[in-house]
């Protein structure tokens, strides 16, 4: 049976590997962190979470995000009169 949530997911590691329930979820993070790097990164690369599937940005989302920081930045330099 497949974990709904990551609450479920530390509770069924902890108990399959009998681990405590903190350093499972410890491993459990990491996963979310190094996610959450990549993309802020800029890399937007697929990334795989075991028991959660496959993170990525369409090519059409990363287009827009791509095109609303160079904006961003675009602005920022200039001043607002």
């Amino acid at each position: 049976m497949a974990a709904k949530g990551k609450k479920e997911l530390i509770q069924i590691l902890a108990t399959k590997y009998n681990l405590p329930l903190k350093e499972v979820e410890k491993i459990v993070n990491s996963q979310f962190k190094l996610a959450a790097k990549t993309m802020s990164e800029g890399k937007f690369e697929a990334i795989r979470c075991p028991s959660f599937g496959v993170f990525k940005v369409k090519p059409g989302r990363l287009k827009y995000l791509n095109d609303a920081k160079r904006k961003s930045i675009k602005n920022n330099g200039q001043s607002k009169d």
